[in-house]
C-alpha cells in the first residue's frame, strides 16, 4: 500500500492509495457489484476470494429476499476474512446505458449514506464502474470525488477517513489529479 496523496476536507482525511482493496483495514470497503451480486471477476471476485464465501452467501440471501440490487443503490454484508468489518456493495452504471453520470453519483451517495447509517468512520472506495463496466476512468474518478466532497460538505456524517484506491498506476493517479483540482 502506497499513499499517493492525502488531503483533509472539513475534518475528513481523504487518502489516495495505490494498492489492493482486499488489504485495506478501513471499517468498510466498497465492492463495485453487478445487480445480482454475483462476485465472479474483477474487484468483486478478489473480495470474495480473500474474504471467503460468506460474502457471496450473504449477497445471495439479499437477492433471494429483495431481488436484484438496482443500479445506483447499495447494500452491506459482513467482510468474512478481510481486515475490514463490512463490504458495501453498490451497482454503478455500465457505460452506454444512459444517464451514467447521475447513476454513478447515486451509487456513490447511496454507499456514503449506508456507511453513515452503520456509523462507519473509515471507508475504502475503488473506481466504481471504471473497470469492466467501461466508464471512462478520468470522468468516473472525477464524479466519485465530486460526490464525496459534496456529501462531506452538505450531509451529516461519521467519516474520519476515506480512501480512494486502485491497484495499478492509472486509477490512483487519476484520483490524485482530480482530488487536487476539486478540493
Amino acid at each position: 500500500m502506497e499513499i499517493i496523496l492525502e488531503k483533509e476536507i472539513q475534518g475528513v482525511k481523504i487518502k489516495v492509495i495505490k494498492g489492493d482493496i482486499t488489504e485495506e483495514d478501513t471499517e468498510a470497503i466498497v465492492n463495485p457489484a453487478n445487480n445480482y451480486l454475483k462476485h465472479g471477476g474483477g474487484v468483486a471476485g478478489a473480495i470474495v476470494r480473500v474474504g471467503g464465501e460468506i460474502i457471496q452467501r450473504e449477497s445471495d440471501d439479499y437477492i433471494q429476499k429483495y431481488g436484484p440490487l438496482p443500479t445506483g443503490e447499495a447494500t452491506i454484508t459482513s467482510a468474512g476474512n478481510l481486515k475490514a468489518r463490512y463490504v458495501i456493495h453498490t451497482v454503478g452504471p455500465r457505460w452506454g446505458e444512459g444517464d451514467e453520470y447521475n447513476k454513478l453519483k447515486k451509487a456513490v451517495k447511496s454507499t456514503l449514506k449506508l456507511a453513515v447509517e452503520k456509523n462507519i468512520k473509515s471507508l475504502s472506495i475503488p473506481a466504481i464502474s471504471c473497470g469492466i463496466f467501461g466508464f471512462p476512468q478520468d470522468l468516473g474518478t472525477k464524479i466519485i470525488i465530486e460526490t464525496i466532497i459534496d456529501f462531506i460538505k452538505k450531509e451529516s456524517h461519521t467519516f474520519e477517513e476515506i480512501h480512494l484506491i486502485g491497484i495499478g498506476e492509472d486509477i490512483p493517479s487519476l484520483f490524485a489529479k482530480n482530488l487536487q483540482s476539486l478540493s
